[in-house]
């Protein structure tokens, strides 16, 4: 589970600033939004951010997509940049490194990882655990860049590795990728520190956004897994979409010879080697026509009726693929982002879906943004006051981020939602 996430110069945080999935001391829905992964150390499983618009709330998200993505995409040239972008709006920080800290618990051990780079190169890559009932961090790597490349140092009280694979992992370990790049593919074992990169790539989930296309995902993976489609079942039947039944097959489309030369040359990675690998071997595309039942009644009594994917509203789409990842979050025990939650949903259906995740009890993760600011007033009857976030952009373009929690004589207030309307929290447009 995470526990905090630091971000310095990057996209609009140009200063350093915290999130944290921490607890306060308050017991309110202790039982399933709160999970006590160590003594004493208690982690919450949601957190909401609330912000204008450029106000720097997607980005945080997106600073947790950009690690998941650094981790484990591998270049084939030193040329290549790092993908991070720095705080452009001002002369000195597009020259400063952007810097992240994120620590976060696996299997009730501690680690810290810390990450400091630019476009062109890592400056330092290091990763820390924590022994059982210790304070203090013991070192498990660090990477530094010197004299134009990178070099590892394990710790060699924590750490065993030969001198052989340590050659091979500084080899492959080019200045622009993170260790874990090198680490996959050299095959040794280094169980303390595999278990910190099994978590990185497993439980931390893809960024979803406004725009993304989730319902197809969704639809593969209802064909696949029945358990899914059961899910999604219930949540749509409780939710009063008239849906009773998702029915999902798969066919095949015979492409013409040039049509599949140009799938199998494309460089677009949206498209798997598995599609690539069916095509060369079959020549057609397969498809899968995702198709729902509903149930009316009318003056002949109940009939049911099944439509196509096209004709299902935006909302519904979107509230099906939303659910199937949160779904996979839940099954995974991973950590899901989704930026404007309330985007082509009605103001309900967003809180019966935040309702239904914390209704699980489990470590599964969700950090979503809105601007839907009514949910404020669920405060105390569904959400936490420490799970409530803001972002606010000062004149300079700096974003700042920080809890409710910060304020001070939040129990005299009769309503969250006309404190925040009236600024006594900022994050408001600035309209003149």
């Amino acid at each position: 589970m995470i526990q905090e996430l630091s971000i310095e110069n990057f996209l609009s945080f140009r200063d350093k600033v915290e999130f944290s999935f921490e607890a306060t001391k308050d017991n309110a829905f202790e039982d399933y939004q709160v999970v006590e992964v160590a003594p004493n150390v208690r982690l919450l499983r949601f957190a909401i951010i609330f912000g204008a618009n450029a106000s720097g709330k997607s980005n945080v998200l997106k600073a947790f997509d950009f690690l998941k993505d650094f981790w484990f995409e591998a270049h084939e040239s030193v040329d290549e940049e790092t993908g991070v972008i720095p705080f452009l709006l001002d002369r000195d920080t597009p020259q400063q490194p952007s810097k992240f800290q994120l620590k976060f618990w696996v299997n009730g051990i501690r680690y810290w990882y810390l990450l400091s780079l630019n476009d062109k190169f890592v400056e330092n890559e290091t990763l820390y655990y924590y022994k059982q009932n210790s304070h203090q961090p013991t070192k498990l790597f660090e990477r530094t860049f010197v004299d134009g490349q990178s070099t590892i140092k394990f710790n060699s009280s924590a750490v065993k590795i030969s001198n052989v694979a340590l050659e091979e992992l500084t080899l492959k370990c080019l200045p622009n990728v993170s260790f874990f790049v090198a680490r996959n593919q050299v095959n040794i074992s280094l169980p303390i520190i595999d278990a910190a990169r099994d978590w990185m790539r497993d439980k931390v989930l893809p960024y979803i956004g406004p725009t993304t296309e989730l319902f197809e995902y969704a639809g593969r993976r209802i064909f696949d897994d029945t358990s899914l489609k059961d899910y999604l079942l219930s949540f749509i039947h409780r939710a009063d979409f008239n849906i009773s039944e998702i029915l999902s097959e798969k066919s095949e489309e015979k492409l013409p010879n040039g049509i599949a030369k140009l799938f199998l040359e494309s460089e677009d990675d949206s498209i798997p080697m598995s599609i690539k690998d069916h095509i060369r071997e079959t020549g057609s595309l397969p498809r899968l026509k995702t198709r729902f039942q509903h149930s009316v009644s009318n003056k002949r009594g109940s009939e049911t009726y099944v439509l196509p994917t096209s004709l299902q509203s935006e909302g519904t789409q979107r509230t099906i693929g939303i659910e199937a990842a949160i779904f996979e979050a839940i099954k995974l025990q991973a950590f899901l982002t989704i930026d404007e939650i309330e985007s082509s949903l009605h103001p309900d259906l967003v809180e019966y879906i935040i309702e239904q995740f914390l209704k699980t009890q489990d470590k599964s993760q969700l950090l979503v943004t809105t601007h839907y600011d009514p949910l404020l007033n669920t405060v105390d009857d569904l959400l936490r006051k420490d799970s409530i976030w803001f972002t606010e952009k000062d004149h300079s373009g700096n974003s700042n981020l920080y809890s409710l929690v910060e304020f001070s004589g939040l129990n005299k207030l009769s309503s969250y939602q006309r404190s925040y309307r009236n600024g006594k929290f900022g994050a408001l447009p600035n309209i003149r």
